[in-house]
């Protein structure tokens, strides 16, 4: 009987199980602390993070879960798509499985069904007969009555993995379609942005068509000489507005921690004092910054009409932060994903128990234990993947449209009066010539 019990042991030894496995499930299931980290400088807050952390000491919450969101905020070049399509992608992305923020992120419930898969083995073995190294067979070193086999038919889990795999692919298409629909709203705000700026330079100081007709009535009075100086500070206005309110909707769709100082400081180096402080101190700051940006429109020397048609951005500025506010505040149907994920670990707790029959031709049915954790880690993968991308804004390069968005603002009133101005006869007269005669 000593002997069977040390073989038995060495069974469990051969696969590099412990033999406290209790001690050792336990030990992986336990929660990991998530701590809330900070730009690390005041100069990273633009960086368009792509990939695991580059310094070695950084902690190891920073390589999955919450800590690991930041470095997920891709943005592709020609030279990143000619790396996503290179030839080797299949074995680059299989030789960093290990350092995966996903796998990790589902380590723990990976373990648990690799713990019952060991147990369900590890049982069978002792009370019904195991194969030594050697190919001996021997009995079974538990021999009591109420000793038995355990094991359950495939039958209940081919009825319904049918019915597992619709919910995983609908929970993944909901969050992929919120990502997108979140990239969707930040790139009209690109768009408009540079629509609002281009239009507020071009209109500026004009109230009539470039053949001389006035919008109004004849005794329309014409508006005031330009001054270009006040002009470069009114459109620069309107440009640093934009760009406030930008910042303004990235911060408040980003968590406090990580970006509220980066965000007073930004603010306060690019606005002036009572803007700055009316601004930071609203209780709905994206509002605000919109506001203000109202204003700054208003201030244009235009015709009414252009400004209209100017303002009309301004409402699908509203759009996008308004539908971004729906993202954040409504999850997917939590009775829907807490049912999908109920359904999957008991699938999976359970699976092992039909796998040992399987594998019969196997060493002492070995194989249904690495069997059972691919399984676990490609469906708790799939489900990790719809929760990570539910929530799309922490793993939008959101600071990086900030930064291009201010810059492409400052850009286009920067050009304001060039082929406008009195001399740029050549411009108004080719202008003039592709107007139809009215």
């Amino acid at each position: 009987m000593i002997f069977r019990w040390s073989a038995a042991l060495a069974m469990l030894a051969a696969i590099g199980m412990p033999a406290g496995n209790s001690a050792f499930l336990s030990k992986s299931l336990s929660p990991v602390p998530v701590t809330s980290v900070k730009p690390t400088t005041r100069n990273a807050r633009s960086v368009l993070y792509m990939g695991p952390p580059a310094d070695p000491t950084a902690p190891i919450t920073e390589t999955y879960g919450e800590g690991s969101r930041k470095y997920r905020r891709t943005v592709y070049t020609h030279n990143e798509w000619v790396k996503h399509r290179s030839s080797d992608r299949f074995a680059k992305n299989v030789g960093s499985f290990l350092n995966s923020g996903i796998y990790k992120q589902i380590g723990g419930e990976v373990a648990l069904c690799t713990g019952v898969a060991v147990f369900v083995w590890a049982w069978n073995l002792l009370v019904g007969g195991y194969q030594d190294l050697s190919g001996a067979m021997h009995d079974p070193i538990i021999t009591a009555n109420w000793a038995m086999m355990i094991g359950l038919p495939s039958t209940p889990f081919t009825t319904v993995s049918s019915s597992l795999g619709l919910l995983l692919a609908f929970r993944t298409n909901q969050s992929y379609k919120r990502w997108d629909e979140a990239r969707k709203f930040w790139g009209l705000n690109i768009n408009h942005t540079r629509d609002l700026n281009r239009m507020a330079t071009a209109w500026y100081g004009n109230q009539s068509d470039f053949d001389g007709t006035t919008f109004m009535e004849p005794s329309t009075e014409e508006l005031a000489k330009i001054n270009p100086a006040e002009r470069q500070y009114l459109l620069g206005q309107v440009s640093l507005m934009t760009w406030a309110f930008v910042r303004s909707m990235k911060r408040h769709l980003s968590p406090p921690a990580e970006d509220e100082e980066d965000y007073v400081a930004e603010i306060k180096a690019r606005l002036s004092p009572d803007q700055a402080e009316n601004v930071i101190s609203a209780v709905h700051r994206p509002n605000r910054a919109l506001y203000d940006l109202s204003v700054a429109i208003e201030k244009l020397p235009m015709h009414f009409v252009r400004k209209d048609a100017i303002n009309t951005n301004l409402s699908i500025f509203e759009d996008t932060l308004g539908g971004s506010e729906r993202l954040l505040s409504s999850p997917v149907p939590l009775f829907y994903s807490r049912h999908t994920a109920r359904f999957l670990l008991t699938w999976l707790l359970f699976l092992p128990f039909a796998l040992y029959e399987p594998f019969a031709n196997s060493w002492n049915h070995i194989v249904m234990i690495p069997s059972t954790v691919f399984i676990s880690v490609c469906l708790f993968g799939i489900e990790e993947l719809a929760t990570q991308l539910e929530e799309p804004f922490t793993i939008l390069p959101m600071q990086g449209f900030c930064d291009k968005i201010g810059a492409n603002c400052d850009e286009i009133v920067s050009w304001a009066g060039q082929g406008q101005d009195d001399d740029a006869d050549v411009v108004r007269q080719n202008l003039e010539a592709l107007m139809p005669s009215r």
